[in-house]
């Protein structure tokens, strides 16, 4: 049994009170066991790439063996942990474009043609069908990414904003091919390579360029067009959208593209007829991490089959706990290792679809799209036969029946009087016995009526066809400015979501207006600030706004990738104001930032010249250089800056500081 004396805090008390009755252990709890931090981890000064090593640097000995120093060290580890996160979006991007070139080329449904005629507009790209136009759209992207270092990318100037792309070349930071920025960082990085840290932090600035026009940007542009676009609405969220009547499946990851042939089979009758035999009411898609996010942004234009988005990185142990899934579908990263023993011990099935999210104890079946109506029969059938062994709260004479019962079915022909008998004897036991799982411990947790949907594109639509609306609320001061909280959960900064939401809290008292995207949604939402009555807690400006419009004071853009989606606001407004990104009244904050891809996001943010403020520092504290680099020389490379602050109430005074300083310099 877990160690429950000790907890990591939540912003979800009724979260924070489900993990602390399980009986499995989780990454709550092992957070406590991890409070004990290495130093030199966290200042970034502990090298081991040679065998010379590992060597720490301190006052009492201030350079490795080779002769490498504080700023070399910490900032050849930081330019790696932002190629990896950059190799991690591009990774998606070139999915989500092979993805795109084969429905072309197959002649399949393309469910965003308006958003295809926007993509093509801005590759000025032209053809005579829309699979053509598709079809080169996914060669433009590919051949991009593929470039040499020394080959500029070309799809970066038609899709940032020009006023960026200016700057950009006039300082070299105009990124090569994608993928060979992310090999030449790795090179230089090596033993006994670069050790100019001013150099490897401008490769972190490409790096966050391509990242973010690629991996970010055009990601969701892809994705609008094979999978349709959202639209605005107001759907439940929380661990509540389990049904345990259903058969779930609960999806992992960040590549939608993937589950297009899926969630349209889900639908079909003969997924219908299947459940139906099973005992059950309908399987069903479960929404947890990005993905989810990025199904909840689309379910418009989707199908039934999705049942909502559970939560968060930090709450898919919470939502197997409950007991009501009967499979997890993984392709991508915020698939933590800590869902492996709990699978284990309920039985639970896995498949990874992509090998760089494999599990230890998963079935790889991977992805391809000829392949795709067998693997999602695949995963429809070991979903079914999990949830006919789930394990329930009934007697164990009555589960060994079933189960037995189960196992029997599955070993004669499908088609046999024997298995339709079996079949209907296992369906009538399960509907006497309630079979199909216990109650959803977690029925009353999440909230009915979250916004989803919101993108650069229905934000325009809901004010009218322009941001002049949003402007003018800006100009004359009920909007005070806008604060991006964005990116990931983790555990470290006082608690799961507790500085995302406690900031955020702050932010709109302040008449800010918050816009998310990432894992921070999941807590925002399932806290109740993406709801309207959350307007409620906001400054007297931004409330009566908000009442007016029936919105809440948090908008929820989706998935990580949807930080891209922000750019593109924040690019249309400066246009329409005639100045440059880094003069709007915009922040950025990635309070609870985890992992290697929030690095490049950071790197991106900064790229575009916004202040950006990470609740946790950075593991580059132990370089002089590359902090003075990030918090001071960065506004005359970019405009942007790095900022840091471990307090909520100090870090929503130091943004409204820079959002009144960016009003004052338009004279607002």
């Amino acid at each position: 049994m877990a160690d429950k004396r000790a907890i990591c805090p939540d912003a979800d008390p009724v979260l924070e009170q489900f993990i602390e009755g399980l009986d499995v252990e989780t990454s709550h709890h092992r957070m406590i066991q991890q409070e004990n931090k290495c130093g030199y981890g966290l200042s970034g000064v502990c090298c081991r790439l040679c065998s010379n090593g590992p060597c720490r640097i301190s006052p009492a000995r201030p350079k490795g063996v080779c002769g490498a120093d504080a700023d070399t060290i910490a900032v050849r580890n930081f330019l790696r942990s932002v190629a990896a996160g950059s190799g991690c979006y591009i990774h998606v991007v070139e999915n989500a474009a092979r993805q795109l070139k084969k429905t072309a080329k197959d002649r399949a449904e393309l469910k965003g043609i308006e958003a295809l005629d926007r993509l093509c507009k801005l590759l000025n790209i032209s053809g005579f069908s829309d699979w053509d136009r598709a079809a080169k759209a996914a060669d433009a992207v590919l051949s991009d990414l593929r470039r040499p270092v020394d080959e500029q990318m070309e799809l970066v100037e038609k899709i940032a904003y020009p006023m960026r792309t200016q700057l950009w070349k006039e300082t070299g930071l105009m990124p090569g091919g994608a993928k060979d920025e992310i090999f030449n960082a790795l090179v230089k990085t090596s033993t006994n390579l670069n050790s100019d840290p001013t150099d490897m932090l401008l490769q972190c600035l490409r790096l966050g360029i391509s990242t973010g026009v690629y991996g970010l940007v055009l990601t969701n542009l892809i994705n609008d067009v094979l999978m349709g676009e959202g639209e605005i609405g107001f759907e439940p969220v929380g661990l509540q959208v389990v049904d345990p009547e259903c058969i779930n499946i609960m999806i992992t990851g960040h590549q939608h593209a993937f589950f297009g042939h899926l969630q349209e089979y889900l639908a079909s009758e003969k997924v219908r007829a299947l459940a139906e035999q099973a005992g059950a009411k309908a399987v069903k898609i479960v929404g947890c991490t990005c993905v989810g996010q990025d199904f909840q942004l689309r379910k418009a234009a989707g199908t039934d089959a999705f049942c909502g988005h559970a939560g968060n990185n930090y709450t898919s142990e919470a939502v197997l706990a409950g007991g009501c899934i009967d499979l997890v579908l993984s392709e991508f990263n915020c698939t933590i290792p800590g869902i492996e023993p709990i699978c284990q011990e309920l039985g639970i099935p896995q498949i990874c679809l992509d090998d760089v999210a494999k599990k230890a104890n998963a079935e790889y079946l991977p992805y391809h799209y000829q392949e795709r109506e067998q693997i999602s029969q695949t995963v429809v059938e070991k979903a079914v036969e999990s949830f006919r062994k789930r394990k329930v709260s009934v007697p164990g004479d009555v589960q060994s029946l079933f189960v037995q019962l189960s196992d029997a079915l599955g070993k004669v022909a499908a088609d046999s009087e024997e298995a339709r008998t079996l079949d209907s004897v296992l369906a009538q036991a399960a509907a006497k016995q309630d079979w199909g799982g216990r109650k959803n411990p977690m029925v009353s947790h999440g909230y009915s009526n979250a916004i989803t949907g919101v993108t650069e594109v229905t934000l325009k639509k809901f004010l009218g066809g322009s941001y002049a609306p949003l402007i003018d609320l800006i100009k004359q001061g009920k909007i005070k400015g806008i604060a991006g909280v964005v990116g990931c959960s983790n555990l470290r900064a006082k608690g799961h979501d507790v500085f995302t939401v406690e900031l955020t809290k702050e932010l709109i008292k302040k008449d800010i207006l918050v816009l998310s995207a990432g894992c921070t949604c999941g807590g925002l939402e399932n806290c109740g600030l993406m709801s309207p009555e959350a307007a409620a807690l906001a400054g007297d400006s931004l409330r009566e706004v908000c009442q007016s419009l029936g919105i809440p004071p948090v908008l929820n853009f989706g998935p990580c990738l949807a930080i891209g989606r922000m750019e593109l606001v924040a690019g249309e407004i400066a246009e329409a104001l005639g100045i440059d990104i880094p003069q709007l009244p915009i922040v950025i904050s990635a309070p609870q930032w985890l992992e290697e891809q929030a690095l490049a996001d950071g790197a991106f943010a900064l790229a575009l010249g916004f202040t950006v403020h990470l609740g946790l520092a950075p593991f580059v504290t132990g370089s002089p250089i590359a902090l003075d680099v990030l918090t001071r020389q960065m506004e005359e490379i970019t405009g942007g800056r790095l900022m840091v602050d471990t307090d909520v109430s100090s870090s929503a005074a130091a943004l409204e500081a820079v959002i009144l300083e960016k009003r004052n310099g338009l004279g607002l």
